[in-house]
């Protein structure tokens, strides 16, 4: 009997980060057509969490299926993976109680993710003009929390990246809640005398974020017009991502 799976994703502001998650989710139904997949999000959207919990218990009761798998779109364990999204599995339970609903790890870093990073590095290598990593720096660049622990998780996936490769630097940035910013991390590359540098979104899908990314990397450019820059792009769907989702899944 199938299980009805909860797809939780962050949510953004711009309407077009929302939209490549229902199609993330679109995906992952054409390649696993036994799986039952609804989508909610964790804010900045129209159907959040409560109320995604509730369609899928509807949906269990619909099908006769007995579980609900919420299974958590997102890259590092904060406040939302640790805190917000039990309290309200706990919710549904009371409200739902002859369903069980079980939890499933988030994507965390591991090395299909890494996978991802070095791809994105190969592709910005190609668009450099000396594809040489003794003078092109990496920023990975990562979404900020007040959770130190999801910031160290970046901070792990940084010193991957940098083992894995050639590169004298690879450093972290944050787009927000707290530092280094990109900005000053870019400053202090040129200063060590990068002549090229490859900034790594740590993003799953696009959003307001990546947009003030782009703009960050345009203002870079002209503030700094003898350096190169090359900007991946954000992973959310690789195949590793669909690949973990499933791993987790099938772990409980």
């Amino acid at each position: 009997m199938k299980d009805i799976i909860l797809l939780v994703g962050h949510g953004s502001r711009g309407p077009d980060g929302n939209r490549e998650i229902e199609r993330f989710a679109g995906e992952w139904r054409a390649r696993q057509p036994g799986l039952d997949i609804e989508v909610c999000f964790i804010e900045f959207a129209d159907v959040l969490l409560e109320e995604g919990l509730d369609r899928a218990a509807r949906a269990a009761a619909a099908r006769g299926v007995q579980r609900v798998i919420v299974a958590p779109l997102i890259l590092n364990a904060a406040s939302h993976v640790k805190t917000e999204i039990p309290e309200h599995i706990a919710s549904a339970r009371i409200r739902h109680p002859d369903l069980e609903f079980l939890y499933a790890a988030h994507l965390g870093a591991c090395e299909p993710i890494l996978a991802i990073l070095e791809r994105r590095r190969y592709q910005a290598m190609r668009e450099l003009d000396t594809p040489d990593p003794r003078n092109t720096g990496i920023i990975l660049l990562a979404r900020g929390s007040s959770d130190r622990v999801a910031n160290g998780h970046v901070a792990e996936m940084a010193r991957w990246l940098f083992e894995s490769g050639e590169h004298d630097l690879v450093d972290i940035a944050f787009t927000g809640v707290t530092h280094p910013r990109l900005e000053g991390v870019a400053q202090r590359q040129a200063r060590l005398g990068m002549m090229q540098i490859i900034i790594l979104p740590y993003y799953l899908f696009t959003g307001r974020l990546i947009e003030r990314i782009e703009r960050q990397v345009d203002n870079l450019r002209q503030q700094y017009p003898r350096i190169r820059f090359a900007r991946g792009e954000y992973f959310g769907f690789e195949e590793e991502i669909f690949q973990l989702l499933e791993e987790r899944i099938r772990a409980l």
